[in-house]
C-alpha cells in the first residue's frame, strides 16, 4: 500500500469510511510531513497540531462529506480564536472571535485543519512572497515562486503535505497557483457556493475554489464546500445565482469523464481554442514557448479524444483594463486598515492599492461597474454553441521568487496582467474555469491550460479534465521535494 500522501484523497476518504484508517493516523501522517518540509517550501504560515489532535479527539463516527480528511485554512479565512495574519504586518497578532463561513462549512464537512496556508498581504498579488512571512516556493524548483494568491494551498498540495486545500480566487488566485505548482485548480460559477459565492464582493470577483492534485480530488472538496440541507438542497446564504447539481453528481462527472444525464454522442464537446485575452488592448502580452506548448499539449490530446475543436476569439475589449483597475483598487479602499501606523506597515503594492482606491470617485466606480457588466454579457454571448473554452493557463514559465517589482506598485500590477493575463476577466463575467497541467518544460516546470465553462457549467469543466487526466496522468509526476 503506498504512503498515505500517495493515495488520493477519494482513496483516504474510502479507507477512512471503511475504518481501514483513522483520522488520527492521517492527521499525524500529514503533520508529519508539513514539519519534515515546510520549513523549506514556506507552504504553511502557521501549523497547529494540538488543534488538529484536539479537533480528531471530537470528530466521532463517520458522518459529512469530507470526513477525517486533512487540510488548511487560508491565511484570509478567519478561524475563531487563531491567529490570522492575512499576510501581512499590519495584522500580525489579530486573533479573531468568529470564523468564516468556508472554515464552518468545511468543519461541518468534517475536515481537519492542521494549519494555516500562507497567501500574500490581503490576497491582493498573483504571488505568494509576503513581507510578513513565509514565501511560497515552488515544489518543483524552490528558486521560483508559487503563484497567488492560494500560493501556499498550492504548495502545500503539490509537495503532498495536504492531499487538497480550499482557496479563494478574486482575479485567478486559485487558478494561478495551482497552474505554477502542477495540480488542479476550479473557480466555480458566480453563486454557486454558499460561502465565498462571489455575490457579496465588490463586482462579484471573489469566490473560493478547490485545489487538488487529481480531478476527482478537486470535485470531492468542490463537493464539501457545497454546505447542503438535509434533504440535500444547498444552503445558500446570499441570493442563489446559479443552480448546483445534486449531491455526488460532481464527483460522478470526474470520475467518469461524462455530464450525467447529458443526452449526446458519450462524453464529446464543442470546444474554442484562444490565446485571446482582455488584456492585449492595455498592457503588451506575450505567450511565451512553453505556455503555447502546454497550450498544444491540452488541444492535442482534447482532438485525440474526439471533441469538435476550433479556433476562437472574443471581440477587442479596449475598455477593461481601466474598468478593472478601478473596480480593483475600488474593493482595495475597504480594507479595514486606517490606522496610520498600521498603513505604514504595509507593502508598496498593497499601500499602493488602497491609496490609490481611496482616490477612486464614486462615478468612475459606478462607470466601472456598468463597463464590466455590458462586457460580462458580451463574453459569454460569444460562447455561441461552444460548451467551453481552452486558454494557456499561464503566459509565463513560474516567476522567480523576486521576480515582480518590490518598489513600482503600477509596473507590478503590469507584470502580474502579463504574467497571468487569462483569469481575471473570467472573475468578471461570473464564468467557471479549471486550470489542468498539460506540459513538463525540459526545466522540469509543470504548465497547462485553463478550461472556461459556461454559467454553471463545473459538470462539462471536472468532465474535460478528468478526460485530460485519464490521457495525460499527470497526478503521477511529483516534484523533487516529495
Amino acid at each position: 500500500m503506498d504512503a498515505l500522501h500517495e493515495q488520493t484523497a477519494v482513496e483516504l476518504r474510502d479507507r477512512l469510511r471503511a475504518g481501514e484508517l483513522t483520522p488520527a493516523e492521517v492527521t499525524e501522517h500529514f503533520l508529519d510531513r508539513i514539519a519534515a518540509r515546510n520549513a523549506d517550501l514556506g507552504a504553511f504560515a502557521l501549523v497547529t497540531p494540538e488543534l488538529a489532535r484536539e479537533r480528531v479527539a471530537t470528530l466521532g463516527s463517520p458522518s459529512g462529506t469530507l470526513w477525517g480528511l486533512p487540510t488548511g485554512d487560508k491565511d484570509l479565512f478567519a478561524r475563531a480564536g487563531v491567529p490570522t495574519g492575512f499576510g501581512s504586518r499590519a495584522l500580525a497578532g489579530f486573533v479573531p472571535d468568529a470564523s468564516d463561513d468556508v472554515v464552518r462549512d468545511l468543519d461541518a464537512a468534517g475536515t481537519v485543519s492542521l494549519g494555516r496556508t500562507t497567501a500574500p498581504e490581503l490576497g491582493f498579488p498573483a504571488y505568494t512572497e509576503p513581507l510578513a512571512g513565509p514565501v511560497a516556493r515552488n515544489p518543483w524548483d524552490l528558486r521560483l515562486g508559487a503563484g497567488g494568491s492560494s500560493g501556499g494551498a498550492a504548495v502545500a498540495v503539490a509537495a503532498g503535505l495536504l492531499p487538497f486545500a480550499p482557496g479563494s480566487d478574486g482575479g485567478g488566485s486559485v487558478r494561478i497557483p495551482a497552474a505554477a505548482c502542477g495540480v488542479v485548480g476550479l473557480k466555480p460559477s458566480r453563486g454557486l457556493l454558499p460561502s465565498g459565492s462571489g455575490v457579496e464582493s465588490p463586482g462579484g470577483l471573489v469566490v473560493n475554489g478547490p485545489l487538488a492534485r487529481t480531478t476527482a480530488d478537486t470535485a470531492l472538496l468542490l463537493e464539501g464546500m457545497l454546505a447542503r440541507r438535509t434533504d440535500g438542497a444547498v444552503a445558500h446564504r446570499y441570493t442563489l445565482r446559479t443552480p448546483a447539481a445534486h449531491a455526488g453528481a460532481y464527483l460522478a462527472a470526474a470520475r467518469r469523464g461524462e455530464v450525467p444525464g447529458r443526452d449526446d454522442d458519450g462524453g464529446r464537446f464543442r470546444l474554442g481554442v484562444t490565446t485571446w485575452s482582455a488584456w492585449d488592448d492595455y498592457y503588451e502580452i506575450t505567450v511565451d514557448p512553453e505556455a503555447r506548448a502546454a497550450l498544444d499539449a491540452g488541444v492535442a490530446a482534447l482532438t485525440g479524444l474526439g471533441h469538435e475543436v476550433a479556433d476562437h476569439s472574443w471581440d477587442p475589449a479596449p475598455e477593461y483594463g481601466d474598468a478593472f483597475r478601478s473596480l480593483w483598487m475600488g474593493g482595495a479602499s475597504a480594507v479595514p486598515i486606517d490606522d496610520s501606523a498600521a498603513l505604514d506597515r504595509l507593502e508598496p503594492l498593497t499601500a499602493w492599492l488602497i491609496d490609490r482606491g481611496r482616490r477612486v470617485p464614486a462615478r468612475e466606480l459606478v462607470e466601472a461597474l456598468r463597463t464590466l457588466s455590458a462586457f460580462e454579457r458580451r463574453l459569454i454571448a460569444g460562447f455561441g454553441e461552444l460548451d467551453a473554452v481552452v486558454t494557456p493557463a499561464l503566459a509565463m514559465t513560474p516567476r522567480p521568487v523576486g521576480w515582480f517589482d518590490a518598489d513600482d506598485p503600477d509596473r507590478n500590477f503590469a507584470q502580474q496582467c502579463q504574467y497571468t493575463p487569462f483569469t481575471s476577466w473570467l472573475n468578471v463575467a461570473g464564468l467557471p474555469a479549471i486550470t489542468v497541467p498539460t506540459h513538463w518544460t525540459d526545466a522540469g516546470l509543470p504548465m497547462g491550460v485553463q478550461l472556461i465553462g459556461r454559467p454553471g457549467g463545473e459538470l462539462t469543466l471536472l468532465a474535460l479534465a478528468a478526460q485530460l487526466e485519464d490521457v495525460l496522468r499527470w497526478a503521477q509526476q511529483h516534484p523533487p521535494v516529495w
